[in-house]
């Protein structure tokens, strides 16, 4: 991250001390401008580290309460049946009490659910990482596949990935694979775009290098593509995590048993909202959780450039 430094205009006023030369050629002194005035001028370490966590903390604590109050103001009207924050907190700190309790393969605590959705979410991507990735080398690597899927790409893509739910439970006959099989088709897309965009993108004399050193595919992939391709493939799995972590809540929606999804249509039965939007904000902040560990796992492999 590059600081910008800023000059008081003292200091560009006051230029450096230069001698003057008398007419028989001795140096005469001119005194030097007082320098505290600048110094003082210059912010301190203290108030810029100060300024700095106001600036971080401030504008997402004013963002929260934007939204709490929204949400006051519309659920003081009448017949809306949003309940408000106060009753919304009451009931989050019954449900968080015992977030694990279980009483039956129907009613389990929050947390079995999360932990259920996550699973298959790790499952299905998995399957997709598995067979997407060096899918998207392949495509990427040699034109005669690209012209030979891109079609196909580009045709299975844009359909709704609940669409491809009915025909999970036509092929697994259950519920629970039918949801993997869902985040499966979701997920594989992005990672096999990214990927292929990645190897495309690599300079042609780093494979000009490679065809005259007579190097094999897998020193080609190993020395040159996976290098180069690392940060495309890793956008690609923050794309797949994302979507996936979306698609499984409206997945159990439908096909029921243990999951967050399940969780929020059963309180929806029950007619309780407010654990409904407990439950939004559980999918949210799990949901930023998995972007933020790929973010910092996406650091630890993109290196920039130092210029001299």
């Amino acid at each position: 991250m590059v600081s910008a430094v800023f000059h008081s205009p003292l200091e560009a006023v006051s230029p450096p001390a230069t001698p003057s030369v008398s007419p028989i050629g001795k140096a005469m002194s001119v005194p030097k401008p007082d320098a505290p005035a600048a110094t003082s001028a210059r912010p301190s370490a203290a108030s810029r580290d100060f300024r700095g966590l106001w600036m971080a903390v401030l504008p997402p604590v004013l963002g929260l309460a934007c939204l709490v109050l929204i949400w006051q103001l519309i659920a003081s009207t009448s017949n809306s049946g949003i309940p408000k924050p106060l009753e919304t907190w009451t009931q989050a700190v019954q449900v968080f009490s015992d977030p694990f309790y279980s009483e039956g393969p129907n009613d389990q605590g929050i947390g079995w659910n999360v932990l259920a959705s996550l699973k298959r979410v790790a499952i299905g991507f998995g399957l997709a990482a598995l067979v997407g990735i060096p899918a998207g080398f392949a495509i990427g690597r040699f034109e005669f596949l690209s012209r030979m899927f891109n079609p196909l790409i580009s045709l299975l893509r844009p359909v709704s990935p609940l669409a491809w739910l009915p025909i999970g439970l036509l092929v697994f006959k259950g519920a629970d694979p039918a949801a993997i099989w869902t985040i499966f088709i979701c997920s594989i897309w992005p990672m096999i775009i990214n990927t292929a965009v990645g190897v495309q993108r690599v300079p042609q004399d780093y494979m000009n290098v490679a065809r005259v050193l007579n190097l094999s595919e897998w020193k080609i992939f190993t020395k040159i593509l996976f290098p180069a391709v690392l940060p495309y493939l890793l956008t690609g799995v923050r794309l797949a995590v994302g979507t996936a972590w979306l698609v499984i809540v409206a997945a159990e929606m439908l096909t029921g048993g243990v999951g967050i999804g399940f969780w929020v249509w059963d309180e929806w039965n029950n007619l309780n909202v407010s654990s409904i939007i407990i439950a939004i904000f559980v999918i949210g902040i799990v949901g930023l959780l998995l972007e933020f560990a790929l973010i910092k796992v996406a650091t630890l492999f993109t290196f920039e450039e130092v210029k001299s």
